[in-house]
């Protein structure tokens, strides 16, 4: 078998073997083909597609291409939480406190962030000697021990997707479902849960920007994660504002202490919840999504979502005392108040500008290697659909410079548009997929 003649099979549109399909992913992993050759492959099937036993096996091609991780030690179900990535989405940092504190092990692996969105690594790295890089043992025994843990993907952690996912960049091959499917679910399967709750991002901020898009990728995703013999729900989600308020990583944290404490709630609180309470019926804690939201309410209300959070912060080396006293989380030196200007009514965000102005101030990165800084950012105070009023604060600029504050007021000014007509709020839930269902919310 050569490379050669699976290209010559797939460019004829016929299906390819297992073992076809694996000589790929594993040619990928060990650089035994020049990559012309497999960038030819993935052109191939993005311009003719895959049959969703194919993406399968490609899925698990990738999986195998690595190290998987084996939480079978662990007691319970493991279910994991994947978004396709947004702006102002800190949803991991509220609900797997909340999830472990309902009796659930949370054991996930999360990645950084690039471009216009966050990663939850950032995040974690902006509390005062957090370590988010945990050897295998270190991981296992954390969640036995507190029942959650949040830590870096291993080097070995599906090395056919990182070879793959450089090509398609430089490919135009980024928008191929099947490609964009097992990649997502390569690397999930590989972290070893027993099931999965996706949250497919759609809108502005949104690598899917409409909701055909979206639900399009959501039902191939549960598809085939569940022929791969993973129970998987996956809800679409809006992101045509950011989902908190603050932006940029110490502020992420800072708003998921907030709410954990009771101090805040909104449409990050909520998607929180809703994410959470998927985790605990896939988790068999409870039958209804209802009793799941209500126990993960009553975790809230209690204070045992913010103690389990401050147990994690501490097992992996950082200063718990931020549950208790946010001001010790990183502060940028200017914090400047702005306001909207202008009378209207908030009609549109163009939430990718956001983010990539908090990136601009450096709060995120252009390249893997780029450093950040954790304390920039900004609060945003307004929301789809208010009225405004010049004098209504529009938000708080945390930066490094005046300079730097100007340039971000200037991007979030383009960014956020202000109409003569009322509009109605943006909506937080779009779809819901299961196995079993695909509906529009």
């Amino acid at each position: 078998m050569t490379m050669l003649e699976i290209l010559e099979k797939k460019k004829l549109g016929k299906p390819l073997s297992r073992a076809e399909i694996r000589f790929f992913a594993q040619a990928a992993a060990e650089h035994t083909v020049p990559d012309y050759q497999l960038a030819a492959m993935l052109m191939a099937i993005r311009l003719l597609g895959m049959t969703d036993e194919e993406t399968v096996e490609l899925t698990l091609a990738m999986r195998d291409s690595g190290d998987v991780a084996d939480l079978s030690s662990i007691p319970g179900v493991k279910v994991d939480k994947h978004s396709t990535g947004g702006v102002g989405d800190t949803t991991t940092l509220v609900l797997a406190p909340l999830v472990a504190a309902c009796g659930v092990p949370v054991a996930k692996m999360s990645g950084r962030g690039l471009g216009h969105t966050g990663g939850t690594l950032d995040k974690m790295e902006s509390i005062p000697g957090m370590r988010v890089a945990l050897t295998e043992e270190e991981f296992l025994r954390q969640v036995r021990e507190i029942g959650v843990a949040v830590v870096g993907q291993t080097g070995r952690l599906a090395p056919a997707d990182k070879v793959l996912y450089a090509l398609r960049d430089v490919t135009s091959t980024v928008d191929s479902i099947p490609l964009i499917v097992s990649s997502i679910l390569s690397k999930k399967l590989a972290a070893g849960s027993d099931a999965i709750v996706l949250d497919v991002k759609a809108g502005s901020g949104a690598i899917m920007r409409d909701l055909d898009s979206s639900l399009l990728l959501a039902e191939n995703l549960v598809r085939v994660a569940t022929l791969a013999g993973k129970p998987t729900i996956a809800l679409i989600s809006g992101m045509d504002q950011p989902l908190g308020t603050h932006v940029g990583n110490a502020l992420e944290v800072r708003e998921a202490i907030d709410i954990l404490s009771g101090r805040a709630g909104g449409d990050l609180k909520e998607v929180s919840l809703t994410l959470g309470g998927y985790m605990l019926v896939l988790a068999g804690k409870v039958e209804t999504h209802e009793e799941a939201v209500a126990m993960l309410e009553r975790a809230l209300g209690s204070g045992a979502g913010l103690k389990k959070l401050a147990q994690m912060i501490a097992a992996q080396g950082g200063d718990p005392r931020v549950c208790e006293d946010v001001s010790l989380l990183p502060q940028a030196p200017v914090q400047k108040q702005i306001t909207c200007g202008q009378s209207g009514y908030v009609s549109r965000m163009d939430t990718a500008a956001l983010g990539m102005a908090a990136q601009g101030m450096g709060a995120g990165r252009l390249r893997a290697e780029d450093g950040i800084d954790y304390s920039v950012g900004f609060v945003l105070q307004v929301r789809i659909g208010d009225r405004v009023e010049p004098d209504t604060p529009l938000c708080v600029l945390h930066a490094r410079t005046e300079a730097d504050a100007d340039r971000a007021e200037a991007a979030i000014r383009r960014a956020i548009t202000v109409g003569g007509e009322p509009c109605g709020r943006a909506k937080n839930f779009l779809g819901l997929v299961t196995k079993d269902m695909a509906v529009r919310l």
